[in-house]
């Protein structure tokens, strides 16, 4: 009777184990499997510096994150397919509204992360220029703007269709990086340049600078800075998509990261220090996290 007893008391100790073990096992493969998120951006200062912000705080929290930068386009295409796993780099309502129409029923739409924002053309204040409507031959009829892929390139290269005062005029492409080259290039040697800006950014931080009034209204009025994931990331890892849908900030708080980062800050450097320094904010966005 005593050896049964410790017989079975000795099959359910090791039954126990199994399951532990098992259970382990499962958990190990759960958490691997959670802890993996690729967020994609394009290389403007804004999206650098969210991207980073967001990223950072999911890497505080464990995930093993992937930052991937890629052109406008392709960054919207990989999220409707699920390469990525979401994004916080949407303008709205007008800038990416094409690709939001394109793609609705692929992505989920998170909302609004940072409001007040606006696009549109900038020349230093030193110009005597305060419309689209007032340009002749100013800066030798050449519009510096960023990367092809953009929205705000193609608005700008059939901007002669609304104001015929531009016809004839080139847009140079390149690059957000390159833009801001030229700005700061033209503005130490007091030339005219006008570009295709955006704010926040810490293009006006740095510089006097002024939007051109835009009566006919082609590049929108205010718009919003939005968040979206890749249908299925909610069901597939909750926590994560809790600190996406949770995120927002302001202006201030984007204009002082990358301000940091044209400084000479590292993005990853510039994030950290923020998060340091606005805890209260960041656990608000965590607050669902387990």
């Amino acid at each position: 009777m005593r050896f049964s007893k410790l017989l079975k008391i000795g099959l359910a100790l090791a039954v126990m184990l199994v399951l532990t073990a098992c259970s382990s096992e499962g958990e190990s493969t759960k958490n691997k499997d959670k802890n993996e998120v690729n967020l994609a951006y394009v290389e403007w200062d804004t999206e650098i510096a969210s991207t980073n912000v967001v990223g950072q705080v999911l890497e505080d929290l464990g995930y093993d994150v992937t930052l991937t930068p890629l052109d406008n386009g392709i960054m919207w295409e990989a999220l409707a397919k699920g390469e990525v796993d979401g994004m916080v780099s949407a303008w709205l309502p007008q800038t990416h509204a094409p690709q939001v129409k394109k793609y609705k029923d692929k992505i989920d739409d998170l909302g609004e992360n940072l409001a007040g924002a606006k696009i549109g053309l900038v020349v230093p204040s030193y110009m005597d220029v305060n419309s689209i409507e007032d340009l002749t031959d100013e800066a030798g009829k050449t519009i510096t703007g960023i990367d092809p892929g953009a929205n705000m390139t193609a608005t700008t290269e059939n901007a002669y269709k609304e104001y015929k005062n531009l016809e004839g005029w080139n847009v140079v492409t390149s690059s957000a990086g390159a833009m801001t080259a030229a700005l700061t290039q033209a503005i130490a040697k007091n030339e005219e340049i006008i570009v295709t800006g955006w704010s926040p950014h810490w293009k006006f931080n740095a510089f006097d600078l002024k939007y051109l009034d835009d009566p006919k209204g082609i590049y929108g009025t205010e718009e919003y800075i939005g968040t979206f994931a890749r249908n299925g990331l909610k069901e597939d890892d909750p926590e994560a998509y809790s600190v996406l849908k949770n995120f927002h900030w302001t202006p201030e708080d984007i204009e002082r990261v990358m301000f940091d980062i044209m400084k000479g800050d590292d993005p990853k450097e510039a994030a950290k220090k923020w998060i340091k320094d606005n805890e209260d904010k960041v656990s608000e966005w965590t607050k669902d996290v387990k």
